[in-house]
């Protein structure tokens, strides 16, 4: 057991965790009939209930009313994850964007849109524009308090509940944001892998 979590902190400290899971992103979406690298990427945020021992960035979201952390993710239109940055539960959506955007564009350049929901609208979109070369999306709610499935959107929503289905991700029990991140890789590789 020792020597497991030994080996779970090197991989996931010299980042092998990470480029595993972008690997197997480039063979699904080949197996897919994609191209390799995704121009298209589909931003959202999770508010997560943390345990008494965990997390570095514990805080409060007041509009979901949850005390813990954010997870912040970017998948491409299969629904892949392509970055991950999990922050403080306060941080609202659109100023949290531009660290999980930077992420994302160190492995997937090739990127040029992103689409998103209402909670990212105002000057994001311009900054995005500016410091990234890309395009973003929103895509609003047109009736308010009516279930409908916004095209493009539902992709991330999908993502967020294939992710939660592994216990070790219902609520966040690390200590460590990093231990976050790589625990939401290891669920990407296990959905991917059982793709195949």
């Amino acid at each position: 057991m020792a020597y497991s979590i030994l080996l779970f902190s090197s991989w996931k400290r010299t980042g092998i965790i990470e480029a595993l899971q972008d690997t197997l992103v480039e063979k699904t979406r080949l197996t897919d009939g994609r191209k390799e690298q995704p121009t298209v990427g589909i931003i959202d945020a999770q508010s997560v209930k943390s345990t008494l021992v965990s997390s570095e960035s514990k805080g409060f979201d007041a509009g979901k009313k949850v005390k813990g952390v954010k997870r912040h993710i970017i998948v491409d239109t299969l629904g892949l994850v392509l970055a991950v940055v999990i922050q403080s539960a306060s941080v609202q959506d659109r100023d949290g964007a531009i660290e999980v955007i930077g992420k994302m564009i160190e492995s997937w350049r090739n990127v040029i849109k992103i689409v998103a929901d209402s909670g990212y609208l105002g000057r994001l979109i311009e900054l995005v524009k500016t410091k990234f070369q890309m395009e973003m999306e929103i895509i609003k709610r047109n009736e308010l308090h009516i279930f409908k499935i916004l095209p493009k959107r539902w992709v991330v929503e999908r993502t967020f509940s294939w992710i939660d289905a592994n216990r070790r991700n219902s609520k966040n029990y690390e200590r460590l944001n990093d231990t976050g991140v790589a625990m939401i890789h290891l669920s990407a590789i296990r959905i991917m892998l059982n793709r195949f």
